[in-house]
């Protein structure tokens, strides 16, 4: 079968590469093309873009690039109709891939969406998009099928495939001796895989520097990203830019900041005290404001429905406030203690490895069975 995959961020890449070698695994036929990262393209996808290319975040920022992101659909469209796959694979970035779902439905090609977008904070009237343009939903989230449920849409709960990039990682045993790490205590920066979102947060996060002279600092530069474009931000030489290794640093960080998003998640699953941050620019912050409808902005506090890490946003995101929470997290104290208690228990929820076979299971039996029934793809 002829397959096309859409992720738009590291995040999507990396899921998207793993439901590739799993669908490889499954049909050793399978054709794969698609729009993504590096990740992709190494498990042997043939990628005709690169997300690097197309990736902005921002109400403001999108409207700056409106021209060369229509043009980006533009092109995105004819590929699928030229190429003619026999499923779709929508993997997150929901404001890109819900303008191409209803295009490959129309064209009678299965649409399979693997990563809910989060309806569920804001936006919720996509459902209806996905409702009559998605064939097959398969969700990460323990409380996605109860949110799905409430709009008579059935949806398929496969787990986190983080858990299965974590279970297949393997520890460089040379990593700290390497960037000579090896007697010292450091704090983990991830910054996130944008330059609009580094630009903002990174100054801010590697503004404590100073507070804490006994740890080492290590930033984990996204795969897309020349390192060099990172050390504009601070020369101090008691910082590391590292690339590609996000989870060697987490595998020995005794602290870290983090961006918002997955990372958030990665970084409990590596039992990692972390502090969450968040700042966009002013006016994509107070749209956020009145459209999300969430109580927090972490996987981990989402999914555990309480505050299991401290959450800086906006105005909160400075460098006291940065330093008040640091020095909490770095000590033996009860809430370093509690946040590893909660990881614990977070980890109990995701539904173990996995997550990666059992969607490209679903994806491959969904086919199989309307192609046996003779029936073609539609809603």
């Amino acid at each position: 079968m002829r397959y096309y995959i859409i992720a738009g961020e590291a995040s999507g890449d990396l899921h998207a590469a793993n439901l590739v070698k799993e669908i490889q695994a499954l049909d050793p036929h399978a054709e794969l093309r698609g729009i993504g990262g590096d990740g992709m393209r190494l498990a042997g996808v043939d990628l005709v873009r690169h997300y690097r290319d197309t990736a902005y975040m921002g109400f403001l920022e999108v409207l700056l690039h409106l021209r060369k992101i229509l043009a980006h659909i533009r092109f995105c469209k004819n590929d699928i109709a030229q190429w003619k796959p026999d499923v779709l694979i929508l993997v997150d970035y929901p404001g890109f891939n819900l303008r191409i779902a209803p295009f490959a439905h129309d064209l009678g090609i299965q649409v399979s969406y693997y990563i809910s977008p989060q309806l569920w904070a804001w936006k919720s009237s996509r459902v209806e998009i996905i409702k009559k343009y998605v064939h097959q939903l398969l969700v990460i989230l323990p409380f996605e099928e109860k949110f799905y449920a409430q709009y008579q849409y059935p949806v398929t709960f496969v787990g986190h495939p983080l858990l299965d990039a974590i279970h297949q990682f393997k520890p460089d045993e040379t990593f700290l001796q390497t960037h000579q790490l090896n007697n010292q205590k450091y704090i983990a920066i991830l910054p996130g895989s944008r330059k609009q979102e580094i630009r903002v947060k990174l100054p801010i996060m590697l503004s404590v520097i100073d507070a804490f002279p006994e740890y080492a600092f290590v930033v984990a530069c996204a795969p897309g990203l020349d390192p060099e474009f990172y050390k504009q931000f601070s020369g101090n030489h008691r910082v590391q830019y590292i690339q590609g290794a996000t989870y060697q640093i987490l595998q020995h960080a005794h602290a870290a900041l983090v961006t918002s998003g997955t990372a958030t998640l990665e970084t409990a699953l590596f039992r990692v005290p972390q502090i969450v941050c968040y700042k966009g620019s002013a006016i994509s912050y107070h749209i956020a404001k009145r459209l999300v409808h969430i109580k927090y902005i972490s996987l981990v506090n989402l999914i555990a429905d309480k505050e299991v890490v401290p959450e800086l946003i906006q105005h909160a995101l400075t460098r006291d406030n940065l330093i008040r929470h640091m020095q909490q997290l770095i000590q033996a104290s009860d809430e370093r203690k509690t946040m590893l208690q909660e990881y614990n228990l977070l980890a109990q929820h995701l539904g173990g490895p996995g997550a990666s076979k059992r969607a490209a299971q679903e994806i491959i039996a969904f086919k199989e069975k309307k192609r046996s029934s003779g029936f073609a793809i539609t809603n």
